[in-house]
C-alpha cells in the first residue's frame, strides 16, 4: 500500500522513542499486568500486540506466559524488538490495515493510542477488520485510546521538553475531525531542527462501536484510565474499550453505513 503518512517517517525516529517511550515503563508495565489480572486469559494464550513499536508490552505479555506475535509498520522498530525473540514471542513489519492472521488469536491489543492515524476511515475500518479476523470466534480486542472530549478539554496548546539534551518544542491544536501535534526537535547531533506533524483522529465511543460492530465485534466494557475507572465521556483521559468477536463471522455483506447516516467518508 503506497503511503506518505507522517508516521512513516516519525515511527522510525529515535526522537520519536525518546520523547515517548524512554519513560513511564513502569506505568505501563503496571497497566498491562492489571488488565491481564482483569481479563484472566488462560495459560498460553495465543495474543497480538498491534503497533507494537519496539516491543516493550509484547515483552511484557510473554513474560506471563502467554504466546506473544507484535506487528509494527516501523521497521527499524521490529529490526530492533526482534533482538528478544523467543519461542514464545516473535515480531513482524506489517501494516495493520492488510490481511494477516485468520481466526488465530485469542487476544488482540492495541495500545496506548496507536491508531487513528490514517487518512480515511476506510483504512481504519480495514484496520479493525484485520484485527477482528484474526481473532478466533469469542476473541478479545482490547484498544486503549484518548478520550476525545477529555483531550479537548484538558488540551496543553504550548510546551517545552528536555529529555536527556534534547530538546522538543510542542505545540497542539485540534479541528471537527483531527488532533495535530507539532514536534521541533532540536539536539546538538543534527545540522537543523527535525520537524513532524502528528494528526490523530477524533474517534468517540460510537465511532469504535460502529467499526467494531460492521466486524461482528461487540463492545462489553469501557473503562476511562490505566486504573480501570468506570469511563465519562467528560471527566476521564482515556477510552479503554474490551471488545468480544461473535461466533458467527457475516463477513463484508453490505457497504458502510455510519450510525449518523453517512456514506461518505468525514475523514478525507
Amino acid at each position: 500500500m503506497a503511503d506518505k503518512g507522517w508516521y512513516k517517517d516519525w515511527f522510525n525516529s529515535p526522537f520519536y522513542h525518546k520523547l515517548y517511550f524512554e519513560r513511564d515503563e513502569k506505568e505501563a508495565e503496571a497497566f498491562i499486568k492489571k488488565l491481564i489480572d482483569h481479563l484472566r486469559p488462560q495459560p498460553g494464550s495465543r495474543m497480538l500486540d498491534v503497533a507494537c513499536g519496539k516491543g516493550r508490552h509484547s515483552k511484557t505479555l510473554a513474560s506471563m506466559g502467554f504466546t506473544v506475535t507484535g506487528i509494527d509498520i516501523s521497521v527499524d522498530s521490529i529490526a530492533y524488538a526482534k533482538q528478544f525473540e523467543t519461542p514464545g514471542l516473535d515480531f513482524f513489519v506489517h501494516d495493520m490495515r492488510l490481511p494477516s492472521w485468520g481466526n488465530y488469536f485469542d487476544y488482540a491489543f492495541n495500545f496506548f493510542t496507536s491508531f487513528g492515524y490514517f487518512k480515511t476511515r476506510r483504512e481504519h475500518d480495514d484496520s479493525i477488520r484485520t484485527i477482528a479476523r484474526s481473532l478466533r470466534p469469542a476473541g478479545r480486542l482490547i484498544i486503549d485510546y484518548l478520550n476525545v472530549h477529555y483531550a479537548e478539554n484538558h488540551m496543553v496548546h504550548k510546551e517545552e521538553k528536555e529529555i536527556n539534551g534534547t530538546t522538543y518544542k510542542i505545540l497542539r491544536w485540534h479541528d471537527d475531525h483531527h488532533f495535530f501535534k507539532k514536534i521541533v526537535v532540536e539536539d546538538a547531533s543534527l545540522e537543523e531542527s527535525l520537524v513532524y506533524t502528528e494528526k490523530v483522529a477524533k474517534f468517540s465511543l460510537g465511532d469504535f462501536t460502529d467499526m467494531l460492530a460492521f466486524q461482528d465485534m461487540q463492545v462489553e466494557e469501557v473503562f476511562g484510565d490505566y486504573q480501570f475507572h468506570k469511563y465519562n465521556v467528560n471527566d476521564t483521559p482515556r477510552l479503554i474499550l474490551i471488545a468480544k468477536k461473535k461466533k458467527n463471522e457475516s463477513g463484508d455483506k453490505r457497504k458502510r453505513l455510519y450510525s449518523d447516516g453517512r456514506t461518505t467518508d468525514a475523514l478525507t
